[in-house]
Order: C-alpha cells, then sequence, then structure tokens
C-alpha cells in the first residue's frame, strides 16, 4: 500500500473518542469521520476534536469512497453484525473486544477478510499493555527460558453498567484473559475445558441462561505441550478490578500484582540456589511508537484536556498505555507492514475459546475442540 495516509473512520464515540487524537497525530492516518447514533453526542465529539465529516447513519459512513477503514468501539452485540457489514462494504475493520458473540459470526467474519482481500484486527488492550509487553520482550529474549504454564484473570464488578451487561456469561467476554496467554507465543487454543463456580442473584439468570459468578477455563494449545488457565467473573464477586496475566518459564516466572497500582514480581531461577523474587517497576514501551503519538502511553487522551474517561478505561487501570499502539500496529498493518496481532484467525480463536469455555461450563467441563477456521 503507498504511504498516502490512512482515512480512518471511528464508529461509536464513548470508548471511541478516546482514539480520535491518537488517529489525527499518527503520521500514517488520517481521521476521516465519526459515527454516533445521538446527533448531540456526535456534534459535541466532532466540535471538540474538529472532525468535519460526521455520521448518524452507519450505512451511510460505509458507502462513502473517502473511508478506508473503519474503527468500531460500539456496544457487544453490535460488533459483528457492523464488522460483516463494513468488510461486505469493501472497507477494513479494526474492531473492539470480543469479534462477535457467536462461533458462525467469527465464521463469516474470517470468511470475508479472505474473500475480500481486507484485514481485520482486534483490539485487544491487553496484548498492547505495558505489563504484557515487557513479558513478551522477555520472552522473546530468552530470558524466561522454556514456557511452562501460563494463567490470567479479569475480575470486574459490572453492576451499574446498562443494557446487556446484566447476567453476561463471564466467558462470553473473555478476551483480555484468553488474549495474552495466546498471544505471549502467538499460540492458538486446540480444545477447552471450563468449569462453574457459584452463583450469580437469580434475577439475572434469565438474560442469557447463565446462573454462574466464576467461569475457570482450562485451555490446551495446538502443537505444544503448555496449556494455560483462565478465570473470569462479572456479578457478585468481592474482588477490586484486575486483569492478570502470569507467566512461568523454566528460568524466570513473572506474577501480576495482587492490587492495581503495585510492580510485578520476576523470580528468577538460580539453581542450585533457591529462585529469588524482585519487585519490579513494569517500563514504559512508548518506544516503539512514532514521536507524535509516544505520549498517549501515559497521558493526553486519559482523562486530560483532550478526552473523557469512560468507565471501562479507567475501571481498568488506563488499559497499560496500549491505545495509541493499538493505533500504530493497525495503521502499520494497514500500510502493509507489521502483522497487526490479533488477525482474524487469530481473533476468531481468542473469541471462540471464550464462547466454547462457556459452552463446556453448561455441560459440566465437557472437552470443546476449537473449529478448524479459528486453527489456519
Amino acid at each position: 500500500m503507498s504511504e498516502k495516509p490512512v482515512r480512518v473512520a471511528i464508529v461509536g464515540l464513548g470508548f471511541g473518542a478516546e482514539f480520535i487524537p491518537i488517529y489525527q497525530r499518527h503520521p500514517g492516518a488520517e481521521m476521516a469521520a465519526i459515527c454516533q447514533r445521538t446527533e448531540s453526542v456526535l456534534n459535541e465529539v466532532g466540535d471538540k476534536f474538529a472532525v468535519v465529516k460526521r455520521y448518524t447513519s452507519y450505512d451511510e459512513l460505509l458507502a462513502d469512497p473517502d473511508i478506508d477503514a473503519v474503527h468500531i468501539n460500539t456496544p457487544i452485540p453490535n460488533h459483528a453484525e457492523q464488522s460483516i457489514a463494513a468488510l461486505e462494504a469493501g472497507k477494513h475493520v479494526a474492531c473492539t473486544v470480543p469479534m462477535a458473540t457467536s462461533v458462525e459470526d467469527c465464521r463469516r467474519i474470517v470468511e470475508l477478510v479472505r474473500e475480500k482481500g481486507l484485514h481485520y484486527m482486534m483490539m485487544e488492550t491487553v496484548v498492547y499493555a505495558r505489563e504484557f509487553l515487557f513479558m513478551r520482550d522477555l520472552y522473546q529474549r530468552g530470558e524466561l527460558g522454556k514456557l511452562q504454564f501460563l494463567k490470567a484473570s479479569h475480575q470486574q464488578d459490572m453492576d451499574g453498567w446498562p443494557g446487556y451487561w446484566p447476567g453476561l456469561p463471564p466467558m462470553h467476554y473473555a478476551t483480555h484473559c484468553v488474549g495474552p496467554v495466546l498471544g505471549l507465543g502467538r499460540h492458538q487454543a486446540e480444545y477447552v475445558s471450563c468449569f462453574p463456580s457459584g452463583t450469580i442473584r437469580e434475577e439475572m439468570h434469565g438474560c442469557y441462561g447463565s446462573p454462574f459468578a466464576v467461569e475457570t477455563c482450562h485451555i490446551r494449545f495446538k502443537d505444544s505441550d503448555l496449556s494455560a488457565q483462565v478465570y473470569r467473573s462479572l456479578f457478585d464477586v468481592a474482588r477490586q478490578y484486575r486483569e492478570s496475566f502470569e507467566v512461568y518459564g523454566s528460568k524466570k516466572a513473572v506474577e501480576w500484582p495482587l492490587v492495581e497500582h503495585e510492580p510485578l514480581v520476576v523470580h528468577t531461577g538460580k539453581r542450585p540456589e533457591p529462585e529469588i523474587p524482585e519487585r519490579v517497576e513494569c517500563p514504559d514501551f512508548g518506544h516503539l511508537l512514532p514521536d507524535e503519538i509516544a505520549g498517549f502511553t501515559r497521558g493526553g487522551v486519559y482523562g486530560g484536556d483532550e478526552g473523557g474517561e469512560h468507565l471501562s478505561f479507567t475501571q481498568g487501570a488506563g488499559h497499560g498505555g496500549s491505545h495509541p499502539h493499538l493505533v500504530h500496529q493497525f495503521v502499520e498493518l494497514l500500510h502493509g507492514r507489521g502483522e497487526g496481532y490479533p488477525n482474524a484467525v487469530q481473533s476468531a480463536n481468542i473469541t471462540c475459546t471464550g464462547i466454547l469455555a462457556h459452552e463446556s461450563a453448561l455441560k459440566g467441563g465437557e472437552l470443546i475442540r476449537l473449529p478448524e477456521f479459528t486453527l489456519q
């Protein structure tokens, strides 16, 4: 692709507004348009960031020949439908998590990407958070040694969140813990077994036919001796917000702190001496980004003069500075550079792991294999 800036439209301006100034300053992108059903919100955000082209109709946006790609930040039930419509209209897609809520919708997105020769990237924040980038850097430099076991969690109190959230099965929104265990070594899930534990309030049981308070899933990796454990809760579990990722290697292990804003703990094996634990302040990885957007890993959009604080962002401790990395990866992908992790197949593997984990929980922990289209 030429070096002409990629013309991106942002769809959904709650959480999505966080990304506007990043695209505006990225040297390879143009913030071409915004889309929001509520016209007052559309104009408020458009005026704030001086975005000229504005749409209340998603269909009209997709018909605009001057838009190369859409970045979707709408509610979970809309992700698949809007991604599919964009791909059918010939637009590249970046979409916030999860990819879809059904295996068949994941399949259709993968098929369309191949048929149309387009790009799809699921904008999973954890795999670009500074903590994950620190662990991946250790892994790539061989400091972890042989990977032996991975574990991740995502615990969040969703009481008071609107619309579709009450009663949502925990594993239906599991990408924040599935993504890092698969993403560290770019592995794929081959099959899962998931057990439920506890119950949420009875009035929420009928929303999705799921009474479970916690779901814990074991994931077996394809073509590897590795497995991982992930666990997830959304309601009626007394726990501070936590997205955690822990890596156990033969040379080093890295553990997430139990409480937010505390250092990581790195364990270094020193045979025949015992393992030595050390608290490590995680470095920032802004140096991986163009200078124009590097500052967004620690400030700027997040509650400053240029943007608001969406609840998912404030509860998530700033998403680990991941937003400019996500934008850069997507823009680089559309310019024919970089891997754009996770792509359509990888996103389907991550998302279907959670969907099928809940199915396994409903069946008492039955082993369920990931479909072939997620393993290609």
